[in-house]
């Protein structure tokens, strides 16, 4: 069956390459008995999926069941999927067969997979690995013959980092990956999906053609849809159950819809917290303060450089503006190279002063663009030549400490 087949027989509308990559994973893994992982934002439409594999498969006559692993809870959810006897627990009156156990040789939906307890998650990897399972208060190990196709909308990788998904599970469920992307990813898709959704509502309640204006209809393109096909399902019957005029405005829309005119805009993840619980604000507060420091560091690092070498320095208002024709001046009459300061566009010369030292003797020549870093990097470069790599030594001259020495080395490539 063709791509365009599939869609038309399920239901499924879009035209984004995203969308028909996933279905297209799914028709090619469909008539194998392979493990599927399906991964999708909620309301993308995971089990609709689910129920494609299925009906493509050689299973497609046999049982195909969905089950919600969040919503059954923890103290239950062994006794659902793999039975138990009577006696097992208070309550078990009798025995039970598990869904593994009456869907043998159909299809197991296992949506939010990621909920499941570390317990359960045991038994599945049993299942998957070798068809066995046991029923709670049992001792006798039963067969199964049934296909697996989980779904979650959380990352699991980082559940398996808090210690609360299996990673040899993960590993066996993750056999097929397939990623179906969001309604903000195929935003060419949102405007054909809500023409359906509107047009089937108003043949359902018997209501007027619903018409937007090109403010309503940009509203609806633009916004971020964080609920996805559902929420955009929703939205689309409210309007056809609510609004009253022939004419549809964005005021109209924000009415019935107030979360409809939101923003999102980019804020710093949760797992930027550190463990003990630093928020945002505090982790822009420790960066800054970082960086205050290390520029105090600069600072100590060369005023101690020019006073350990009576290096003159001229005041900094003379550097730059009117003040530098005089300083020029100033410069020739204590004797500097003409050719140094004919040029305004020549570099300034700090040397040691006429006390038993020549001018031409330990010269450093400061360039007019030269960069903070570049002053900073050659620091750090002369006090490791002048210690022999020692970075201990080289530290403790420059002021600052061995960490942030090391750092700024890694940082400068030296």
């Amino acid at each position: 069956m063709t791509l365009q087949g599939i869609k038309q027989r399920f239901g499924i509308i879009g035209r984004s390459p995203l969308l028909d990559r996933a279905l297209d994973t799914a028709i090619r893994v469909a008539n194998t008995d392979l493990t599927v992982l399906i991964f999708g934002e909620s309301g993308v439409g995971k089990e609709v999926f689910s129920k494609i594999i299925h009906s493509l498969s050689k299973r497609k006559h046999n049982t195909f069941i969905a089950i919600n692993c969040g919503a059954i809870p923890a103290g239950t959810i062994n006794s659902e999927l793999f039975g138990h006897e009577k006696g097992a627990f208070t309550g078990a009156t009798s025995d039970r067969k598990g869904y593994f156990e009456t869907v043998n040789g159909g299809t197991i939906f296992l949506d939010e997979v990621g909920e499941m307890p570390l317990d359960t998650q045991s038994f599945l990897l049993r299942i998957l690995e070798s068809g066995e399972f046991i029923r709670v208060g049992s001792s006798k190990v039963r067969k199964t013959d049934v296909r697996v196709i989980a779904a979650t909308n959380v990352d699991l990788r980082e559940r398996i980092k808090a210690g609360k998904f299996r990673e040899d599970l993960y590993y066996r469920l993750n056999t097929v990956p397939i990623r179906i992307p969001s309604l903000k990813e195929r935003k060419e898709d949102i405007w054909m999906l809500f023409r359906k959704f509107a047009s089937d509502f108003e043949e359902k309640y018997r209501s007027e053609h619903l018409v937007l204006d090109e403010e309503a209809k940009e509203l609806i393109l633009n916004y971020h849809w964080p609920g996805n096909i559902r929420e955009l399902k929703n939205v689309a019957e409210q309007l056809s159950v609510l609004s009253t005029g022939k004419v549809i405005t964005a005021k109209d829309i924000i009415n019935l819809v107030p979360d409809i005119s939101q923003r999102y805009l980019p804020s710093i993840p949760e797992q930027l917290e550190s463990a003990e619980g630093m928020k945002e604000r505090d982790i822009l507060y420790t960066v800054l303060f970082d960086m205050k420091k290390d520029l105090n560091d600069l600072k100590s690092l060369v005023f101690e450089l020019i006073q350990s070498n009576d290096l003159e320095m001229p005041d900094k208002s003379s550097w730059v503006g009117e003040s530098r024709p005089q300083l020029l001046e100033e410069w020739k009459a204590k004797g500097q190279p003409s050719s140094k300061t004919q040029d305004e566009s020549a570099p300034f010369v700090i040397s040691r002063d006429d006390a038993g030292m020549e001018h031409d003797e330990d010269v450093i020549v400061m360039e007019d663009n030269l960069s903070l870093e570049e002053m900073e990097k050659k620091m750090i470069t002369r006090a490791l030549e002048k210690h022999n790599g020692r970075r201990k030594e080289a530290a403790e001259e420059l002021g600052i400490s061995e960490r942030t020495l090391y750092r700024k080395i890694n940082q400068y490539g030296i």
